[in-house]
């Protein structure tokens, strides 16, 4: 072991020992996962437990409705493969009141958000033009946003990578006064990096908020624009800890594998640097983890999964052979309800399928890790699934 490596470890188990009161609260379900021989044996050290221990507030997850999971259907969303604005905006508006309970729509979205409010709405624009949260759901958002009085200029969509929100179609000439924003910037030259040599990730980040986790991997010129950083720390951006108040998380119903990418992994991995050596040995972990960061816990208000077009198989990317029409949006407070409800519509898919013969615990192991953090609901027995 060399000395970086070695004052790391030194470090961390001081962190570790000054976070003491809250172990419990990260050892105990890991340790009754590893004892159902659902999680490997033995994990590296982090810095959750300093993380767990900073008290919650009154707008933490799971946020004014735990368990409570409200499932639109219209049979007639998607026309000619393309989500419709109109559909998919009364399918919200009846999300919204179902949810709150208020009368309407003005009345359901100032529950969440009000004029003062930066708010950013979280997209998932990876998948490109064939997957990626749709215009129709996203416009249909900020439409109501508007008319419940929240300014336009007050609205930020932001996703990790520039690139990805440029082809996805999130650009300004779509969304004329919102602002456009991403952690990876690319600049008019196709560049990630300016005249100075240094990434302008690098400005985008905040390196007092970080998941410290001792796994690591070297990435080569091509793969370090897309990660800013190497070695033990994955940092937030500054989006999330700095420019907005409130945080709107639209994903898209699909897979990973025989799990799902919804609310958790939208928000975990679109909000940090350095993810690959996570995805290898940290990927449900990581998921419950990064949502526990005050600055995500704390303003998160509204998670609406965008279930017109999904996919089945081959997710997170787009394969159009996988891709399918849910015909549907969910919509919660509760990301870890949620996504036990996406799980549940997408491994039915896969079985009906042919991809799968059951389900697995192991699909949904992060979401259990989530409740035990108290960000939601993932006992499928006490969430309270409405469809309309």
């Amino acid at each position: 072991m060399d000395r970086r490596r070695f004052l790391k470890k030194v470090a961390a188990g001081s962190a570790i020992m000054a976070a003491a009161p809250a172990v419990n609260a990260v050892e105990k379900p890991l340790a009754e996962l590893r004892e159902a021989h659902i999680l490997p044996p033995e994990k590296p050290a982090t810095n959750i437990e300093q993380i767990l221990a900073v008290p919650r507030t009154k707008d933490s997850l799971p946020g004014k409705y735990p368990g409570r999971v409200i499932v639109a259907h219209d049979a007639h969303c998607v026309i000619d493969d393309v989500p419709q604005e109109e559909a998919a905006y009364k399918m919200l508006a009846d999300c919204m009141l179902r949810l709150t309970g208020a009368k309407n729509l003005r009345k359901a979205w100032r529950q969440f958000v009000s004029p003062k409010d930066r708010i950013g709405l979280k997209v998932n624009p990876i998948g490109g033009k064939l997957l990626s949260t749709s215009h129709a759901l996203v416009k249909s958002v900020i439409r109501q946003m508007e008319e419940a009085g929240i300014p336009k200029g007050n609205i930020i969509i932001w996703d990790r990578r520039q690139e990805d929100l440029n082809t996805a179609g999130f650009t300004p000439e779509n969304y004329p006064g919102i602002r456009i924003s991403a952690t990876e910037l690319i600049d008019e030259k196709g560049s990630f990096y300016g005249a100075d040599g240094r990434l302008y990730s690098e400005d985008r980040i905040d390196r007092n908020v970080k998941l410290y986790a001792e796994t690591e991997e070297e990435y080569d010129a091509y793969t370090m624009p897309y990660m800013t950083n190497q070695g033990y720390d994955s940092y937030l951006t500054r989006i999330v800890t700095e420019e907005v108040d409130k945080i709107i998380n639209i994903p898209i119903l699909k897979n990973a594998g025989a799990a799902v990418t919804l609310c958790m992994k939208n928000l975990a991995f679109g909000s940090i640097t350095n993810t690959s050596r996570l995805h290898k040995q940290f990927w449900h972990e990581t998921c419950a983890w990064i949502p526990c960061f005050p600055a995500i816990r704390d303003k998160v208000v509204l998670n609406l999964v965008d279930g017109m077009i999904g996919c089945f198989d081959g997710g997170p990317g787009a394969n159009p052979q996988f891709i399918c029409r849910y015909d549907l949006i969910m919509a919660g407070t509760d990301p870890v309800a949620v996504d036990r409800i996406g799980h549940d519509i997408v491994i039915k898919k896969r079985i009906a399928e042919g991809r799968q013969k059951e389900d697995s615990p192991k699909g949904y192991i992060y979401a259990t890790l989530a409740q035990s953090y108290g960000l939601g609901v993932a006992d499928i027995d006490r969430i309270e699934r409405i469809d309309i």
